[in-house]
């Protein structure tokens, strides 16, 4: 694979400055002081409820790509939980992430592997993304609506009320854990997706791009890591194709089918 060569644009310094402080709190973590078994619980249940039902199965596989449905309000529910990823608001991230799919590995693409492992891990986030001009165009379903708009804006403030409520809880300790902590394993999950998975693991089918399917960063993503496959097949709910490829969203879509809370789930071999 060939590098590309360095591009200029200019650094974002609130975002530079915002993940050195996240990073340099969930240090902290280091201090006996701050270490509690509830408080280790409370971040693997908030990673779970923020990088899974959030992240990984509310903003990509349901509303960016539309994989499957749901009522309106459990669909807000889920734009709520990843909205305490603080990952940016819902609009941006799904804007960003379908023009990822339009532009994936080209020079358009705001975190190309092709620039490297780095770049496409987490270094694209502390400069300007040229690509964020271009969300209205992707994100015309959801750019006007109300509550979408609402978490757009406000999604920082959830996270300062969120760290109010653990240090009412539980003092500095659930702070530290279920913010710090918690934020940098769910960003570091999140980026494994970008970077890992365009350059480790197997390739099942031959995508325009260098997506590949890395059985690690499935485990630690509840399924995001078999990415060859979601390249091949955007519109699928289900990313782990075969027997062993463990996809615990698809699991948790199931379970919402049983419910009668998931309709017309989209597959492999459903038209898209």
């Amino acid at each position: 694979m060939t590098v590309a060569k360095p591009i200029q644009l200019s650094l974002n310094w609130p975002t530079i400055v915002f993940m050195v402080l996240v990073h340099i709190g969930a240090l902290f973590a280091l201090l006996p002081s701050n270490f509690s078994w509830a408080a280790v619980g409370i971040a693997l249940f908030l990673h779970w409820f923020t990088g899974c039902l959030g992240i990984t199965l509310g903003w990509h596989r349901l509303i960016a790509h539309r994989s499957f449905q749901v009522p309106k309000w459990l669909e807000y529910f889920f734009v709520f939980c990843g909205s305490l990823a603080c990952q940016h608001g819902p609009i941006e991230w799904i804007g960003l992430h379908r023009h990822h799919h339009a532009y994936s590995d080209q020079e358009a693409d705001h975190h190309n592997s092709g620039r490297g492992f780095w770049w496409s891990h987490m270094g694209w986030i502390f400069y300007e993304v040229p690509a964020e001009k271009d969300t209205p165009r992707f994100t015309r379903d959801i750019v006007n609506d109300p509550v979408y708009l609402f978490f757009e804006n406000y999604f920082l403030a959830l996270q300062i009320a969120l760290g109010a409520l653990l240090y009412a809880l539980g003092g500095w300790p659930f702070v530290v854990w279920g913010i710090c902590v918690r934020l940098v394993a769910v960003y570091h999950c999140t980026w494994l997706v970008n970077s890992a998975t365009h350059k480790f693991g197997y390739r099942t089918y031959e995508t325009e791009d260098f997506s590949t399917n890395c059985w690690w960063v499935a485990l630690l993503t509840y399924g995001e890591g078999w990415h060859n496959n979601h390249h091949a097949f955007q519109y699928s709910a289900r990313h782990g194709l075969k027997w062993w490829e463990i996809d615990m969203t698809w699991m948790t879509i199931r379970f919402l089918q049983t419910l009668g809370l998931a309709s017309k789930v989209k597959l492999v071999g459903d038209r898209n």
